[in-house]
């Protein structure tokens, strides 16, 4: 069954959040992971959870299993890019399971 990261994440530095962005890019590849949907433009239709928040991008990545999902959360690889964005964003981060 596929599995969905759901990442919401609030930049403070956008150049310094580049290199965090082509280094983990590469490596959801290298993982079997595919994005979906990767910052870009988005439209706020319901404003529920207060104003919209330019600086909050929003990414999807699909996977082939939670196990998938989770083996690249938890790689010391991983590990090593997530520094790069301690100093220059904060992210809330969901793994769903999907239906197929």
């Amino acid at each position: 069954m596929s599995a969905y990261m759901v990442i919401r994440c609030r930049i403070s530095d956008r150049a310094a959040f580049g290199a965090y962005g082509k280094a983990a890019a590469e490596l959801v590849t290298l993982m079997g992971g595919r994005y979906l949907v990767r910052g870009g433009g988005n439209e706020t239709l319901e404003e529920g959870l207060g104003p919209r928040d330019l600086s909050v991008v929003h990414v999807i990545s699909v996977w082939p299993s939670r196990e998938a999902a989770l083996a690249f959360w938890n790689s010391p690889e991983y590990a090593a890019v997530r520094k790069l964005r301690e100093h220059c964003a904060t992210a809330e981060v969901a793994l769903l399971d999907g239906l197929e």
